[in-house]
C-alpha cells in the first residue's frame, strides 16, 4: 500500500478511536446578547468576576465557612426536593462541589443545565463538570434564561440575595412564568434570623459592607418580590435559628 494511503488510514483510525472513546465536550451555549449587569461589576467584581479571586474562592471549605458550617445541611435540604433521574435547571454557578454533587445526585438518567451571566463562572463550572456527561452550562442571565418545558426542578441556591430588588422580581417572574405544571421551583437563601441569634449583629455588618442586597430578605418574604405570587403555592422552611430558608414553589 502506498505510504500516503497508509498515513491516511492511520489518521482515520486514530480519529475514529478518539470519537468512540473520548468523553464528549461539555456544552456551553453562549448568548451573544448577554451582558454582565452593572450591579455585578460594581459590587461583586472582587468575588465573582476577578479571575484570580474566583479561583481562590472556589473551594468547598470557603463555602462552608461563609455559611457558618450550614452548607451541608442546606445542600441536603435542596437535594431532598430533587429525585434521581430529574431534569434540573440551576440558575447560577455555585462555588465548591455543589454542582458536581448535584450531577451525581440526579445520576446518569438525569439532566442538569446551569446558567450564569459571568463567563469566568461558566468556565470554572465547565471544568468542574467535565466528568459529568449529563450536564450543560450556558452563558445566560437568570432574568431571561429559557427553561426547557420538560424541566422538573428549577433550583436557585443563594442567588437572589446577591441581586437588587428589581432584579429579584425579574428573575422570579421569569422562572415562575416558565415553571412547568407539576414541576417545582426550589429557592435556598438568607432569611431574617431570630432577634436573639448571636450572629445577627455580625451578619448585619457583613450585609451592610459586602452584601448590600441581602437584607431585603430581613424585611420581606421571597414571594413578595414576584408579581405572580398569587398563582403559586409557597412553602417555607427555615434553618439555623432562622438565618436561612428554603422555599418550594408549585403552581396552584
Amino acid at each position: 500500500m502506498p505510504e500516503h494511503i497508509q498515513e491516511a488510514v492511520a489518521t482515520a483510525n486514530e480519529n475514529s478511536h478518539a470519537f468512540l472513546y473520548s468523553k464528549p465536550q461539555l456544552e456551553c451555549r453562549k448568548n451573544t446578547s448577554t451582558t454582565i449587569p452593572d450591579y455585578l461589576e460594581s459590587v461583586y467584581y472582587w468575588s465573582y468576576l476577578n479571575p484570580r479571586n474566583v479561583n481562590w474562592l472556589d473551594r468547598e471549605w470557603i463555602v462552608k465557612f461563609i455559611l457558618w458550617w450550614q452548607h451541608a445541611k442546606l445542600r441536603k435540604a435542596a437535594f431532598n426536593e430533587i429525585q434521581p433521574g430529574n431534569k434540573v435547571a440551576q440558575t447560577a454557578a455555585v462555588y465548591g462541589i455543589f454542582s458536581p454533587a448535584l450531577a451525581g445526585h440526579i445520576g446518569s438518567k438525569g439532566q442538569l443545565s446551569i446558567c450564569d451571566v459571568a463567563p469566568v463562572q461558566v468556565e470554572i463550572t465547565q471544568k468542574k463538570l467535565a466528568e459529568h456527561l449529563n450536564t450543560q452550562v450556558h452563558l445566560a442571565d437568570a432574568a431571561d434564561y429559557q427553561i426547557d418545558s420538560d424541566t422538573q426542578v428549577i433550583l436557585s441556591y443563594f442567588l437572589l440575595h446577591e441581586v437588587p430588588d428589581t432584579y429579584k422580581q425579574k428573575i422570579l417572574d421569569n422562572l415562575l412564568n416558565q415553571l412547568p405544571s407539576g414541576a417545582k421551583l426550589v429557592l435556598v437563601d438568607y432569611h431574617k434570623p431570630h432577634w436573639a441569634h448571636p450572629l445577627k449583629p455580625l451578619m448585619n455588618m457583613i450585609f451592610t459592607t459586602l452584601e448590600p442586597f441581602a437584607k431585603s430578605f430581613w424585611r420581606s418574604e421571597i414571594r413578595d418580590f414576584s408579581q405572580l405570587q398569587a398563582a403559586f403555592n409557597w412553602q417555607k422552611t427555615t434553618f439555623f435559628g432562622g438565618m436561612y430558608q428554603k422555599v418550594v414553589v408549585t403552581r396552584k
